[in-house]
């Protein structure tokens, strides 16, 4: 492993002392400790836990050795001079590395620097207060297993001996502790009164809302953590996969226009609310509660740190009102309205009948989002609002703008892998609240006209950028974004693709806000169980300072960029800029490289197949996606794209942003679409897609509480002969912008220019650079097998590749 640790505080000799006090491994007997052995044995013998006897936790340190000749509690009881080495032989056992088969006996600061774990900068031999000092950088150290110390003590129950003998909240290094006891959570479910009325029924939608709190919020007030989550009730997935669209349809010839930005920017008329409920009585007891929440693993780990976590799925989901509308402004208020509630200015209820109103006392007013995909989405929805008590937004894998997760440049694009999905279809898959056979049957008309309506307004038959998605784009209002914003993403996300979180990035980056980004190389994932990055620590770090408010440097910590590396495993470096369209280079593509014939300038290539073929390709895209780059000789998609192969690289270079693609081309249609795709050539070893399990249920997510897997990516056991580095799609008649339909006349030459996903990838020395052109995209775009030509003019073609400065 190679750890990488941006979480651990500065601290000096007094906040060590101070902080060791308070988790009680100092007192009023360590004071009279003169010898530093005699100190460091005190400090064994505590970790081991004050519920054993003396001699389970003299026997548990007799079984570390501290030197070849001596175990640690023989080496100690010497009070001989504690050498530096001796330490870390003992530093390393307890962060649970294996003697022989991890380090060497007498090489543990080698080790050390190896496993970039950090090191106190002590003497030699150490003193008291070098042994203080290494001890309480120690148990900030990140262990085999991808956590703290301090925290795989906590989960052995160091602070469960008697959580009352600590302070509540306990801050440790800048982060809270868990201190908390998970076995007395509360658990209750009130019902948020919205703003809104989206079943058009007469009432304001009320909204389910579940909390999981620490017990002793209910003497002390807490931050929270929410998490607004359309599937947390439950899908349909029968009812998604029924409506899910055709694919395998041709491309057609679109009525040019002249629309502009503004035309699909009007603002309608909003509608008459119903007046809100009486209020009838108030109570600070719920009368419902619930057994287990779908969960965040993050959020579980921050229910033993004094947060409270809340659930809610929003309008049209079980036990709430109203309908499902995918991504509108009626999903953004069921989000704010939770969050108003928990700050202490919208009512709630006990029940949906009585209108027994009951108040969050239990907060204390500062609010966190987390989750990821459709629960980053709203994170970015609420934020774009200003909503008051909205803090921070731990926003990963998000849709900044609906366009770009169901539609690229006038083309109807799925997410990857969801091939036929649309608005439409993820309204009706989180429509849970037809799961209440009465609520089904009551509103199953009007329910059938929302639908319809999505789908109708949609408009898969343009795929054009219309008012439906102009409602869906939050960027719009994105300088109204008050909360501090930390964004995570997978550079190979083709699920939420990363245009998504470099538009948001940019349009933040003039706020005065903190915004932080960790740009890692999974696909759709969360990353808060690695190995080598201590990204739960740094969360903890930021919410501990944004919503505990404890001065704790996180700011300046935390880089402003983390990149995780795709040439080696287990690598984060930081970066000061992404997608900045800087250092641009240009390539001409002036002659394929993989046999097409030019003639005049002028390359062709073919968008139609064997049915055979077709059928084949339809039904695994990876054999698609492999035949496209290396095919071979008898490869069906031979003649259906251009490849251009440029020199091998004498040296490592780092693409940082989109590739910018710019044709001169044709179609023998009236219609037409371009794709097109940066491919990172060479055998090598890679980044396997997706992270490995590591080790199962490793991670203590507090004492008898719950449990997360280790995971890490691996390189590849094979080598592989490339890697899709980026790719992008363009309808011909939308070469002017997404909204606006151009003219196309067949066989005319256009200048087509789009831009690639962007990225930040390290292309190694004796790799090649590629780029492939072609039309129809088997795993995203419609697939219509029609018989097109398109052709390129190569004397006015050429690409710019977004290199990083040297």
């Amino acid at each position: 492993m190679k750890n990488h640790q941006y979480a651990i505080a500065d601290y000096n000799l007094k906040v060590a002392k101070n902080e060791l006090r308070a988790i009680h491994f100092l007192d009023e007997e360590t004071d009279k400790i003169d010898n530093p052995s005699a100190l460091l044995k005190h400090f064994l013998m505590t970790y081991f836990l004050d519920s054993q006897s003396l001699a389970i936790r003299g026997q548990k340190i007799s079984q570390i050795m501290a030197s070849f000749e001596d175990d640690a509690l023989t080496y100690l009881d010497k009070n001989a001079p504690l050498s530096k080495i001796a330490f870390y032989n003992i530093a390393l056992q307890l962060l649970q590395f294996t003697v022989g088969e991890d380090f060497l006996i007498d090489n543990s600061i080698t080790k050390m620097q190896t496993l970039n774990l950090p090191i106190a900068d002590v003497h030699d031999p150490m003193n008291l207060y070098d042994v203080i000092c290494a001890w309480y950088l120690l148990l900030n150290t990140h262990t085999k297993y991808g956590v703290t110390l301090i925290d795989y003590l906590a989960g052995e129950g160091y602070f469960a001996q008697n959580y009352s003998q600590f302070d509540k909240p306990l801050i440790f290094n800048g982060k809270s502790m868990p201190v908390y006891d998970t076995n007395n959570l509360i658990r209750e479910v009130v019902y948020v009164e919205a703003p809104m009325d989206t079943d058009n029924d007469g009432k304001l939608d009320l909204l389910k809302t579940e909390i999981i709190r620490p017990k002793e919020s209910n003497k002390k007030a807490v931050p929270v953590i929410f998490t607004a989550s359309p599937y947390n009730q439950g899908t349909n997935d029968a009812d998604g996969e029924k409506l899910t669209h055709n694919v395998n349809l041709g491309l057609k010839h679109k009525q040019p226009n002249t629309v502009s930005l503004s035309d699909i920017s009007k603002k309608e008329k909003e509608p008459e609310l119903p007046a809100a409920r009486n209020v009838e009585g108030k109570t600070r007891k719920a009368e419902q509660t619930f057994s287990r929440e779908q969960s965040y693993t993050l959020n579980d780990y921050f229910l033993a740190r004094g947060y409270a976590v809340v659930y809610s799925a929003g309008i049209g989901t079980y036990e709430s009102d109203g309908f499902r509308t995918t991504g509108d402004k009626y999903e953004t208020i069921s989000a704010t309205a939770v969050i108003e509630w928990l700050a202490g200015n919208r009512v709630a209820f006990t029940n949906r009948t009585d209108n027994n109103q009951i108040e969050a006392y239990w907060s204390n007013g500062n609010v966190a989002m987390s989750g990821r995909s459709y629960l980053g989405t709203l994170q970015i929805a609420a934020a774009t609002t200003g909503v008051a008590g909205l803090k921070a937004c731990l926003v990963e894998a998000a849709i900044s703008s609906w366009y770009d997760y169901y539609r690229e440049n006038g083309l109807v694009m799925a997410p990857g892998g969801f091939q036929g999905e649309d608005a439409d279809v993820l309204a009706a898959e989180t429509y849970s609240r037809k799961k209440s056979a009465a609520e089904d049957i009551k509103n199953e008309k009007k329910w059938e006209i929302q639908l319809t309506n999505i789908t109708n307004e949609q408009d898969r038959e343009s795929g054009d950028y219309n008012a439906f998605w102009n409602k869906r784009n939050y960027l719009n209002d994105a300088k109204k974004i008050k909360a501090d914003m930390f964004f995570i993403h997978g550079l190979n996300d083709e699920n939420v693709k990363p245009i998504n979180v470099s538009n948001i990035w940019h349009a933040v980056d003039p706020l005065n806000i903190s915004k932080k980004m960790i740009l890692h190389q999974g696909q759709h994932i969360y990353i808060n169980a690695f190995q080598s990055l201590d990204f739960t620590d740094m969360v903890n770090l930021w919410f501990t300072n944004k919503l505990m408010d404890v001065e704790n440097d996180a700011d300046n910590l935390i880089p402003n960029i983390l990149v995780q590396d795709n040439a080696t495993d287990q690598n984060w470096y930081a970066i000061d800029e992404f997608d900045e369209d800087e250092n641009l280079k240009r390539f001409e593509l002036a002659k394929p490289s993989d046999g097409s014939k030019v003639a005049d300038d002028k390359v062709s290539f073919s968008d139609s197949l064997d049915e055979k073929d077709f059928e084949a390709y339809c039904s695994d895209a990876n054999k698609w996606e492999n035949d496209l780059v290396i095919g071979g000789s008898d490869a069906p998609i031979n003649d259906n794209r251009v490849i251009f192969t440029f020199d091998k690289l004498l040296k490592d270079v780092t693409i940082n942003g989109k590739t910018h693609i710019h044709l001169t081309a044709s179609s023998s249609k009236d219609f037409g679409m371009l794709s097109a795709q940066l491919i990172d050539l060479g055998e090598d070893f890679r980044l396997n897609a997706q992270p490995e399990s590591v080790d199962h249920a490793k991670i203590q997510l507090g004492y008898l509480w719950r449990e997360d897997n280790l995971r890490e990516f691996k390189m590849s056991r094979k080598k592989t002969p490339f890697k899709k580095i980026a790719e992008g799609h363009i309808n011909m008649q939308n070469r002017n912008n997404a909204y606006q339909v151009s003219d196309l006349q067949a066989d005319e030459f256009y200048e087509i220019n789009f831009d690639l996903q962007p990225n930040v990838y390290k292309v190694k020395a004796g790799h090649q650079l590629a780029v492939v052109i072609y039309a129809t995209d088997f795993d995203k775009s419609i697939r219509g097998n029609q018989d097109v030509k398109y052709t390129i003019n190569l004397s006015d073609s050429a690409v710019e590749l977004p290199f990083n400065k040297d």
